[in-house]
């Protein structure tokens, strides 16, 4: 198979500019101090077979792109019984007296030693999920920072996503080790760990609670709304809430933001939060899913995360700020961020430009067995996930990692006002126990909706019925659970695009050869599919896809983001046309 080489827009710049410092806005949007220091760029590196540190590093890797891709300028594949290491020497900067000093990592993937002048500070298993050391103590005037890597890729026990050593079709090349910023970041002696904010949509009021190192006595908080100040409040708990004296509702089209800046003594953040309320209402055809209590149709696109040049490491800001913004223009109001965790800045951007996200788990277990996840249900037949060796999950402490790893993932979602429902297993893939899954995940977030089992071996729970359907016409089933009906995943067409695809091995559901074939297609799968459905109670879609991915085509996006292939003016008019009949239904119901 031949790879061929695209760099994206973002991807050209970074190439011209080896003095840049990729990546380099505050890496989280909801916690913001002034005082950090950003390590991406340039860290010697080395691929050994021994678990001892080299004397001597091999090259040159450019953080956080992992070795896999173009942009970090080694292009190799971490094999798991190798280890890889990584050596950055920095000064600290803008340090004061009485602080203390952190050390974050983004995401490491996936089994991560740290060390500093010499001392272990700590360790860290899993790929997709932040980590922190406090270092104060065992910093120098100049540092010497190594990490040691693991990478087990497609293993029984952690998270892996579509990561396949074996990748090809809906497989993709595996990732290893930094692909989130690395950075520091000065604290005061007492300092806010953590806020979690709780929207009270029908009073009108918000909650906040905070998580404290150290001890305070009172903090000082304000919030504002485009500049006003609207609550300036001093606090002496860690818990409380307030009434909002205007009133502002996040949603797609008016994603509004409050402002926070919170003072604790010597601290201070900067953050932000919205108002808005995911919930479901009964109709004639069934639920129907509401968003600040009115009726909303999800009209979304499948977001696998994936960049020719960066794989999971968006190159730049503005690279995640077009997938979302092109998305939106088209008339779309969602995305389902698939099988994949993005950085946070992600997240900020769908909040502040209005884009409601369906956040998957990132799914693991031993290999999926074909017959399992591909041929049974095509013939609709539907397996017990309590059969843990059929769905890979045999092992106990395989589903043990994926309650850890469900727990991170709420943890550090939480906030992000976009997210509308999480989807806890995809097409049965590593799928267990998915009803008391779904109690644990209500148990931590009541806010948003849950679509359980998106695809196939449906246990009757959560809130959504989610069929996927790519080889056959879709038409609308009746629940017996009345559900909500949506069609998480569907469509799948394929476009070539000569010189902008990575592999001379295509993948697709139904290829087309011309743009205007794609888009005849495209117009008359919804128009004879889509539409009808609506009529019946079909209340959310999820295309695939947004952007092609290596063999896949089925984006509407190249991979490399250089080409739209379809008529934008055409599909914000569809897009446009089925959400007005969605309404249209509703609001007659409601008459």
């Amino acid at each position: 198979m031949t790879v061929n080489q695209l760099l994206t827009p973002w991807g050209e710049k970074l190439q011209e500019n080896l003095a840049e410092i990729p990546l380099n806005d505050y890496p989280r949007p909801q916690l913001v101090r002034e005082n950090w220091q950003n390590l991406n760029g340039w860290w010697d590196y080395a691929i050994t077979k021994s678990e001892v540190c080299p004397k001597n590093f091999s090259g040159k890797i450019r953080v956080p792109f992992s070795p896999e891709t173009i942009l970090s300028h080694v292009e190799k594949i971490l094999q798991p019984d190798e280890f890889l290491w990584y050596k950055k020497e920095f000064i600290l900067e803008k340090k004061e007296n009485k602080q203390r000093t952190l050390l974050h990592f983004g995401a490491v993937d996936q089994e991560c030693q740290v060390f500093l002048n010499g001392e272990k500070i700590g360790e860290h298993l899993g790929g997709y999920w932040p980590f922190t050391f406090d270092v104060t103590a065992f910093l120098q005037e100049k540092n010497e920072l190594i990490l040691k890597v693991k990478d087990l890729s497609d293993n029984e026990y952690y998270a892996y996503g579509k990561q396949k050593l074996k990748h090809g079709q809906i497989w993709y090349t595996p990732q290893s080790g930094i692909w989130q910023t690395v950075w520091l970041e000065n604290v005061a002696e007492n300092y806010v760990e953590n806020i979690s904010y709780t929207p009270l949509f029908d009073t009108q009021q918000i909650k906040i609670q905070l998580d404290i190192s150290g001890y305070f006595q009172k903090g000082r908080l304000e919030i504002s709304f485009k500049g006003e100040k609207l609550i300036k409040e001093e606090f002496t708990q860690k818990e409380f809430q307030f009434t909002l004296p205007k009133f502002f509702p996040w949603s797609p089209k008016h994603p509004h933001l409050y402002e926070v800046k919170l003072s604790l003594e010597e601290d201070e953040v900067h953050s932000y939060f919205a108002m808005r309320k995911f919930s479901l209402k009964e109709t004639a055809t069934g639920k129907i899913p509401l968003l600040n209590n009115q009726p909303i149709f999800f009209n979304g696109l499948l977001d696998q995360g994936y960049f020719s040049d960066g794989l999971y490491t968006p190159p730049s800001d503005e690279a995640m700020i077009y997938d979302i913004q092109t998305m939106k223009n088209l008339g779309f109001n969602l995305l389902r961020k698939h099988i994949k965790i993005e950085p946070l800045r992600w997240y900020y951007h769908c909040d502040r430009l209005g884009m409601m996200v369906w956040q998957d788990f990132v799914s693991g277990g031993a290999p999926y067995h074909p017959l399992v996840i591909q041929i049974l249900p095509f013939i609709n037949i539907t397996l017990k996930d309590s059969h843990y060796s059929w769905f890979g999950r045999k092992s106990a402490k395989s589903r043990q990692q994926y309650y850890l790893e469900a727990k991170e993932t709420l943890a550090l979602l939480k906030n992000i006002p976009s997210i509308a429902a999480w989807v806890p297993f995809n097409e049965g893939w590593g799928q267990f126990d998915s009803l008391e899954v779904e109690k644990f995940v209500r148990s931590f977030d009541e806010t948003r909706l849950i679509d359980l089992t998106s695809g196939y071996h449906d246990e009757g729970g959560g809130d959504f019925h989610s069929p996927h359907i790519y080889f056959k016409k879709y038409r609308l089933k009746k629940d017996p659970l009345k559900r909500v009906q949506v069609l998480s995943e569907f469509g799948g067409y394929s476009l070539p695009v000569s010189g902008h695809m990575a592999s001379d091995k295509l993948f697709g559901y139904k290829k087309y050869d011309s743009e205007e074939s794609f888009m005849t297609a495209y117009l008359k799968l919804f128009e004879q599919e889509i539409f009808p459905a609506v009529k019946k109670g079909l209340a959310g879609t999820v295309y695939t896809q947004v952007s092609d991915v290596e063999d896949e085509i089925n984006g509407l996006l190249t991979f490399d983001r250089k080409v739209l292939k379809v008529d934008e003016e055409k599909l914000k008019q569809l897009n446009q046309k089925l959400e007005q009949l969605f309404y249209d239904i509703h609001r007659q119901e409601e008459r």
